[in-house]
């Protein structure tokens, strides 16, 4: 990278942000720091556990910022001028006062086509509406919340088979695959940012209650996509047989085959293939009504 381009200064959080910040690293940019959420207590123990792209900032020896808030680093992202910003799931609003420390701003992956899905759910929104295609943005940042004029797109045909860790995966990699062809020509001021067109769409945060649903109030193929859209989080959860399931691995049928069925508002049936069930056990759907539902 030559020396002419400057330093940057990159925001971001979870499993997502670390495959921008790896091709920024392997495409040789110099990373002044990473600016990143404070560690957080997770899992039944509640440990306190660092962001991942932390994890992968301290093995590249790049100096980790973790503020409370923003306004708690003006000065040190001040000092560091000139200075670049880039941002991939971040999680945290940018203050437009933070955003005017950098030239030419802040520069965002979002994983969707925006203006479709902006919001903080775009991955799970798309596999959850059936959408044939979904994709990448590199935008500059606004304080308004992925309203910012584009740099460029690229689109990402689905199956219908994806999974929400798997596209998680799949666009982090294709969304800074195309930070890192664009970045030189924003960075260099060739390349300007052109306005959103289109209508406008949101994806919602979603919350642990969204995880219990009732399969009478759900189509089968709607019940599916949900499964597949919500696995990492906030999961599927169901009522079979009076117990609580979470459900992993479903699919769609107009018969009702000889695996654990649930028949839903269409009159359609959710055959599950795998789940999760009362004990903690991962297990088939098939075990659990040979045994759970027969108990």
């Amino acid at each position: 990278m030559t020396s002419t381009l400057p330093p940057i200064l990159f925001f971001g959080t979870d499993s997502f942000s670390v495959s921008a910040l790896q091709h920024l690293i392997d495409a040789g940019y110099i990373v002044a720091a990473v600016i990143t959420k404070p560690d957080s207590k997770s899992g039944r123990g509640q440990r306190l556990t660092p962001p991942a792209v932390k994890l992968l900032a301290e093995s590249q020896n790049i100096p980790v910022w973790q503020p409370s808030k923003l306004s708690d680093i003006t000065e040190d992202i001040a000092a560091l001028q000139p200075v670049a910003g880039v941002l991939s799931s971040y999680g945290r609003i940018i203050p437009q006062s933070i955003i005017e420390l950098f030239t030419p701003g802040i520069i965002n992956v979002h994983p969707s086509l925006l203006p479709h899905y902006r919001g903080p759910s775009p991955i799970e929104s798309a596999i959850l509406h059936g959408d044939e295609e979904t994709g990448v943005s590199i935008m500059q940042l606004t304080a308004e919340m992925d309203a910012g004029p584009l740099y460029g797109q690229n689109v990402y045909p689905l199956n219908h088979n994806e999974t929400q860790p798997e596209l998680y995966e799949k666009l982090a990699d294709f969304g800074s695959s195309l930070l890192i062809q664009e970045l030189p020509r924003i960075l260099d001021g060739s390349l300007q940012p052109k306005d959103q067109l289109g209508e406008v769409s949101y994806s919602p945060m979603l919350q642990k209650s969204d995880a219990m649903v009732s399969a009478e109030k759900w189509n089968a193929a709607e019940l599916a996509r949900k499964v597949r859209a919500h696995m990492q989080f906030p999961k599927t959860k169901l009522s079979i047989h009076n117990q609580t399931v979470t459900i992993t691995a479903a699919h769609e049928s107009d018969v009702r085959e000889d695996e654990l069925a649930v028949q839903c508002a269409d009159g359609l049936w959710l055959i599950i293939d795998e789940l999760i069930g009362p004990s903690g056990r991962r297990m088939s759907g098939k075990d659990f009504r040979n045994g759970y539902a027969a108990a």
